[in-house]
């Protein structure tokens, strides 16, 4: 089996590779094949993750190319990674909105639209190399803003499914609250990418009993400090939301955060700097301990169990994935991108029935929607006035005057990265 990480000189790489590594005979890799156009980079993260595989006694084969056509030809699962215009574009992403009064993030709100401004295009080019160089491998998707760009994979026919790690990191903490094995929980996990609800926490499958309410009455403390909300909300609410709605439950309370401290784009690229030093290291053999502060938790676990469900036997039968509606949430558009359980194989991912939704999630989720339909026009075909629309049609934005400077301030700090401007 061989795999390609196209971004693979991100420092999230050696959670990767450790992964692999350890859940070798999930998903038996006998070459991996590390892509990045940082050469520099890529020798520092290379470098480890053999001495990782070595020192866990993995057989496999890790190589390394520039050439993206070269390191994806034969794959027969492709992973993306990427972050087009680095942490600097992310800084960039998370400060501007600050100045209009808007969330400053890199996957809501406008941040998170500059972002697959930037992005959408990058990921079309690598998967239409795929596609010419082997139409059988799968992409998975980790690349944000995950819904829109695995839209905008599937919309061009490619066999894609996005992934995250929020959900896997909800099973893990629930897991060690009950005190029971990751495996026996199921999350009735709704939404839509970074806008999702756990509704449901049951014990050995989808059928299981909902244990949910017991957490919150024994947990409720410990959830909510994790989400950064109120107990009360949460208990008001009675669902774990993903800690992406506080974006949205707390707007003005962040805006006001944000622009207190440096944004976490600087926290992440000096923390980089530390980890590509580490790297640099022949006596580190294992991923350092920084590295979990840098992001990502779980994300080599997810990956692993996705990519072996579509490859093989080996996976979970229900994984948390990106993938289309067809019918799971009514009222959205059979092609419209959503974040639920699903039955993943050979043939891709199905997403299991939901039950009826409250308003108040339903009228988030389609709002939230809307935007991306507008944003993924934007990302396809440009225009200044494609930008405003999104942005418009955004919730944490939604007055045309903060559209309108914010659609001057993406355009003039993305220049570069936009063909159309």
């Amino acid at each position: 089996m061989k795999l390609a990480v196209v971004g693979g000189g991100s420092t999230y790489t050696p959670e990767l590779i450790d992964g692999f590594a350890r859940l070798r005979d999930t998903l038996p890799i006998e070459e991996l094949v590390l892509v990045d156009p940082a050469a520099d980079r890529l020798e520092l993260v290379s470098g480890l993750a053999r001495r990782i595989f070595a020192k866990q006694d993995h057989a496999g084969k890790i190589t390394t190319t520039t050439d993206i056509d070269a390191g994806v030809a034969d794959a027969d699962a492709v992973l993306l990674q990427l972050r087009v215009g680095g942490q600097a574009a992310r800084n960039q992403d998370e400060t501007w909105p600050l100045e209009c009064g808007c969330v400053g993030q890199e996957t809501t709100g406008a941040g998170g639209l500059a972002k697959a401004l930037r992005t959408v295009p990058v990921v079309l080019d690598i998967a239409e190399r795929v596609r010419r160089t082997n139409p059988d491998a799968w992409i998975i998707d980790f690349t944000n803003p995950v819904g829109i760009v695995t839209r905008a994979l599937l919309q061009a026919g490619h066999k894609a499914v996005g992934l995250c790690n929020v959900a896997i990191g909800f099973q893990r903490k629930f897991a060690r609250l009950l005190e029971v094995e990751p495996s026996q929980v199921h999350l009735d996990h709704v939404g839509l990418n970074h806008l999702s609800w756990e509704l449901g926490v049951r014990l050995g499958g989808p059928d299981g009993e909902n244990v949910l309410p017991k957490l919150l009455a024994e947990h409720g403390d410990a959830i909510a400090d994790d989400l950064h909300m109120p107990r009360k909300l949460v208990d008001r609410l009675g669902v774990v939301p993903s800690y992406y709605l506080r974006y949205f439950y707390a707007h003005d309370e962040v805006v006001k955060e944000l622009g207190t401290k440096p944004s976490r784009a600087a926290e992440v690229a000096a923390m980089e700097k530390e980890l590509l030093e580490m790297y640099g290291d022949p006596a580190l053999d294992e991923k350092p301990e920084l590295l979990a502060r840098r992001g990502g938790a779980f994300y080599s676990e997810a990956a692993v169990d996705l990519a072996a469900s579509l490859l093989g036997d080996g996976g979970s039968p229900v994984q948390v994935v990106n993938t289309y509606n067809n019918g799971t949430l009514p009222f959205l558009a059979d092609d419209a991108v959503i974040e639920v359980q699903a039955r993943v194989g050979r043939d891709g991912a199905t997403p299991l029935a939901v039950p009826a939704l409250d308003p108040l999630y339903a009228g988030l989720i389609a709002n939230v929607t809307a935007y991306e339909d507008l944003a993924l026009e934007a990302a396809l075909r440009g225009g200044r006035d494609r930008v405003f629309k999104a942005l418009l049609a955004h919730p944490l934005i939604g007055q045309y005057d903060y559209a309108e400077g914010l659609t001057d301030r993406l355009i003039a700090h993305n220049r570069e990265h936009l063909a159309w401007a």
